[in-house]
């Protein structure tokens, strides 16, 4: 199974042509890199450029796999360079919460990826936490002790159920976040 890569018969919404060592924005968009650099560049050089598609802000970009192994060439080592760079300077940025329940979807498909794909590897101690946070959930989920108990206030009593969800799949997403951010933007 190979990692994420532009969908077939795509091109770069910026250039309009064929992708360039691409890489994925965190609102799931696909770019070359030269190309959102460039939209960066004439921004603002102090805060993250927008998505031109969906106009969120990139405070992460990952390059695909296939551009990682053609490192080797000046022009995608020059690429793959300034998007560490940008990821240095935000891509430890998470924003709040609006933009991490947007950021949502992204980051837990990249990581089922991970998961699925024995090439790819988590670090221990991410997988663990990721573990225990399931875990804790389901436990939570299927226990007959509620902060809001279903059996009094009915439909209503399964706010806290899907509230404890959703902080499990932000600390998933967090988690998978801060190992993106070291694999392309960290030292």
């Amino acid at each position: 199974m190979e990692g994420p890569a532009p969908p077939a018969n795509d091109m770069c919404s910026v250039c309009h042509g064929n992708f360039n060592t691409p890489c994925q924005s965190n609102c799931s968009h696909w770019f070359c890199a030269n190309c959102i650099m460039l939209v960066w560049h004439h921004g603002s050089a102090v805060q993250p450029c927008k998505c031109p598609l969906c106009r969120r802000p990139i405070t992460l970009l990952v390059p695909t796999d296939d551009s990682l192994s053609h490192r080797h060439d000046p022009e995608v080592a020059n690429a793959l360079d300034k998007i560490q760079r940008y990821n240095r300077l935000f891509g430890e940025r998470e924003g709040g919460l609006l933009q991490r329940l947007q950021d949502l979807p992204f980051l837990l498909r990249r990581l089922l990826r991970d998961f699925s794909d024995p090439r790819r590897s988590l670090p221990l101690v991410i997988r663990a936490r990721v573990y225990i946070a399931m875990i804790l959930s389901v436990v939570y989920i299927i226990s007959p002790i509620d902060i809001i108990p279903e059996g009094i206030l009915g439909i209503v009593g399964l706010l806290d159920d899907l509230l404890i969800v959703l902080i499990c799949f932000l600390h998933v997403a967090a988690l998978y976040r801060s190992v993106l951010y070291l694999r392309h933007g960290g030292s």
